[in-house]
This record gives C-alpha cells, sequence and structure tokens, in this order.
C-alpha cells in the first residue's frame, strides 16, 4: 500500500531513486513508528511522515518522523551519535547525556574559532507562555577570530550573526532566519547555523553526545515548533538547579545588558 511518506531531495540523493520509490510504495516503509522527534506513535498509511537520515561516518539510519514534527532531512551525526540512534530506534539504553560540546564560534569574514560552550534547556515563562528555551553561555572568553583577545567579544559576534540584545525577558525576539535547532530522537542533537552557498547547514554547537531534555519541555517544542535560544558572556548565568532560579539570572543579565536572543524553528532549514 502507498503511503504517505516525504522524501526530500537530500535524503533521495543518498538512498537512490530506486530505494525512494520502494519506501512510497510501501515496500520497505513500517505502516506503525515512533516519531523520531516526539517518540510519540505515527503512521505511514495515516499521516503525513518525513523520512529522516541519519549519516554517521560508516554507516547510515533512516527514521521516520510526523511531519508536523521535523522535515524529511539528511542528518550528519558522528558514528557514536549513530550507534545512540540505533539503540534508540531499538529501544536499548543509551549512555549519559552531554550538556557541552566544542562547536564553532559563529562564522566571520576572517575565519572561525574553536569555543567550548554549555547549554541548558529549560522552559520560560513569557507573557503567560511557557516558551521552550536554550540557554548558552561559553565556557570561557570569546576572542574575535584571528585574534587572541583580550576582550571577550561573544555577544558581539551573534549580533553580528542575527541575534537581539534583550533589555527584558518578557518578549519572543524574532527569528533568526538560516539558524535552527535539531531535536530529533526525542533529543537535543545540535544548533544548526546558515549554510554558505552550495553547502548544507552546519552545527554551529553540537552534543558530545544527543542531550537528554525534560518531557515538559519536548511537549512544549512539540506545541510551539519554536525554541528561544538566549545567549551570555562566560560567568553570567552558570549552572542553575531550578528553573526559576534560570530566569532570575537571565533577568539580571538582560539588565545588565549581557543577554542576547532568537528564535529558532525546529530543523529543517
Amino acid at each position: 500500500m502507498p503511503r504517505m511518506l516525504d522524501v526530500s531531495d537530500d535524503v533521495r540523493a543518498e538512498i537512490g531513486d530506486e530505494e525512494a520509490e520502494r519506501l512510497l510504495g510501501g515496500e520497505n516503509a513500517p505502516g506503525s513508528y515512533d516519531c523520531t522527534s516526539c517518540r510519540t506513535p505515527g503512521n505511514t498509511e495515516r499521516e503525513r511522515t518525513s523520512t529522516v537520515l541519519f549519516v554517521g561516518e560508516e554507516t547510515a539510519v533512516l527514521a521516520f518522523a510526523h511531519a508536523a514534527c521535523i522535515p524529511s532531512q539528511v542528518v550528519p551525526v558522528s558514528e557514536e551519535q549513530l550507534q545512540g540512534a540505533v539503540r534508540s530506534i531499538t529501544g536499548e539504553q543509551g549512555g549519559a547525556p552531554a550538556a557541552a560540546a566544542a562547536p564553532q564560534a559563529p562564522p566571520a569574514a576572517d575565519g572561525p574559532v574553536q569555543a567550548e560552550l554549555g547549554v541548558t534547556s529549560g522552559l520560560v515563562l513569557i507573557k503567560d507562555e511557557l516558551i521552550p528555551a536554550l540557554v548558552v553561555e561559553p565556557l570561557g572568553p570569546i576572542a574575535r577570530p584571528g585574534t587572541t583577545g583580550p576582550v571577550d567579544v561573544f555577544l558581539p559576534l551573534l549580533i553580528e550573526q542575527g541575534f537581539a540584545p534583550v533589555a527584558s525577558v518578557e518578549e519572543v525576539p524574532e527569528p533568526n532566519p538560516g539558524w535552527s535547532v535539531l531535536v530529533a530522537m526525542g533529543k537535543l542533537h545540535a544548533i544548526l547555523q546558515p549554510a554558505v552557498p552550495g553547502a548544507k547547514a552546519s552545527a554551529w554547537w553540537q552534543a558530545h553526545q544527543a542531550m537528554q531534555v525534560a518531557d515538559d519541555w519536548r511537549a512544549a517544542v512539540n506545541k510551539t515548533k519554536r525554541v528561544l535560544v538566549l545567549a551570555a558572556p562566560v560567568g553570567t548565568i552558570g549552572q542553575q538547579p531550578r528553573e526559576d532560579l534560570l530566569r532570575e539570572a537571565l533577568d539580571r543579565a538582560a539588565s545588565r545588558g549581557q543577554l542576547v536572543a532568537a528564535t529558532m524553528p525546529l530543523a529543517g532549514t
């Protein structure tokens, strides 16, 4: 029986036209599945379904998601993450998640610079609505690419890339074109930055291992289809044990002019 599958051009290019047609015809596609994003049941015969291809260094895994959650796409991941994805698909338990990774700083004309960022997920109350948010804070000062500092230019670099200064955490900022947040297998994988012409979007931040998020955070993401990404200089926010304390730290950072933000859709740019 034909399936209600979306197969993107990128996925088709990876798996080939013959395999894509077999999927669309129902030959190699499952009827029911667990959505790789929200982890709730789906059915390829009754609802639009995205094909999501996870590609590692040596292997690839084809997964399925509600089209309303994420679009059909190719997701480059490390081989370690891919094995974690396989364990997630088969119901096995993976390793402990990580909350920091080694990304590239925002692209600049004179080249990228390596940095270590801490990323925390939480819900932020704005005008009586709980907004799923990620708070990004470097583990050290960020110098402009091509220099060694000593001035920390993390916020100016982000403002140059479309992030907006936040004077008060009471408004949802405008979307930052080209940026997105990758949530797959029900976990946080990466923050993607705009692609250079002729290339695919690349990870600005990528978890060493897919990062576990709270059920209420994931539920909010599935409802809003967007994530509020807030960023502050090193030592501004810190590790807060509760969301109310996190909000207080964000408010303090905003009042001091030490907070920038952008709204991002789920990955699929």
